[in-house]
């Protein structure tokens, strides 16, 4: 993936980000194409730069079992959206400014693992859930539903793992404008009513704009 440097994370932003990400794109390559299946994922420590991504798929779905090429890829994206160059002080100063596309990226490669295992899997669904419903005043677990119900929704789903070996991450929130256009930016984002990615722009701008 193309990062250019001013939107390159250091290993520990990274390592949270992949952490604050619920979902992400799994991807392999067969003999007939690639496959991608929509993955919630658990990121956990391994002992290993950065870790592993635990999920599951359905035992219905093919692409568990389907024969892959080399490593699995992982895409995981957060928010993005379009800046408009009128945003930018740059725009009334020479005009010389064009409309971009504010993203943040992680790809993620390693080994892929299926781990056709009941125990295995309910351990990680177990992990998943209470990674959704631990801030709820009254969270659901797996102990909620009657014990055959839950070992049946077991047997039809399959765990995978992901041991990553590499990392590409992009968190593109116009550090590569002049500061004097960042305030215009973060005004612009939340007109249009993305506070979330206006939030960001101000977060992996502070540093810059405080100096």
């Amino acid at each position: 993936m193309y990062v250019p440097t001013p939107f390159r994370p250091d290993s520990a932003t990274t390592k949270a980000l992949i952490d604050s990400h619920a979902t992400g794109q799994l991807v392999t390559a067969t003999m007939n194409g690639p496959l991608a299946t929509l993955v919630p994922w658990v990121h956990r420590d391994d002992g290993t730069e950065y870790g592993c991504l635990l999920g599951h798929l359905a035992r219905a779905n093919d692409h568990w079992r389907t024969p892959h090429l080399g490593d699995a890829l992982v895409v995981m994206s957060g928010p993005q959206g379009y800046v408009s160059p009128s945003w930018y002080a740059a725009k009334h100063e020479h005009g010389r400014v064009v409309p971009t596309w504010n993203k943040m990226e992680l790809q993620l490669r390693g080994e892929f693992i299926v781990h056709d295992d009941v125990t295995w899997v309910r351990h990680l669904v177990s992990d998943l859930t209470s990674r959704h419903e631990s801030h709820r005043e009254m969270p659901w677990s797996l102990d909620d539903a009657p014990s055959e119900f839950v070992d049946a929704q077991i047997r039809a789903v399959v765990g995978i793992e992901v041991r990553i070996t590499s990392v590409d991450a992009s968190v593109k929130m116009s550090q590569n404008r002049p500061h004097s256009d960042i305030s215009g930016i973060i005004d612009g984002l939340r007109s249009d009513d993305r506070h979330d990615l206006a939030q960001l722009v101000d977060d992996n701008n502070a540093h810059r704009t405080a100096q």
